[in-house]
């Protein structure tokens, strides 16, 4: 299973930015899929998370200037940033999660993650 990051790079503050995930190889039944982040020193914290029923989440910080939209077909996830402030400077880690169809175990996959730098 591979979790492929991309969209990442160098932002002014107040710009935008768009990422993308697409996860490849065996994984299968994905419930859920998101966003993390950690930046230099932090613990990694959730960003943003959508269902594939279409329920979304959003961490505080991020929430009116992100949106994440999920294509479970696809098995892809993506985040529209906007408005990004220098707190958002951070590695992003994309996430899919499920349950195993055959076990009914559930599972969770991460990316390698994508940089995103904010600076003027």
């Amino acid at each position: 299973v591979q979790l492929q990051a991309s969209g990442g790079g160098l932002v002014q503050p107040g710009g935008s930015l768009r990422l993308s995930c697409a996860a490849s190889g065996s994984i299968y039944s994905i419930t859920h899929m998101g966003w993390y982040r950690q930046a230099p020193g932090k613990q990694r914290e959730l960003v943003a998370r959508v269902t594939n029923g279409g329920i979304t989440n959003y961490q505080d910080s991020v929430q009116g200037r992100f949106t994440i939209s999920g294509d479970f077909v696809k098995r892809a996830v993506y985040l529209q940033m906007n408005i990004v402030k220098p707190e958002d400077a951070a590695v992003y880690y994309c996430n899919a999660g499920g349950r195993n169809p055959r076990t009914g175990h559930p599972y969770d996959y991460y990316g390698q993650g994508t940089l995103v730098t904010v600076s003027s």
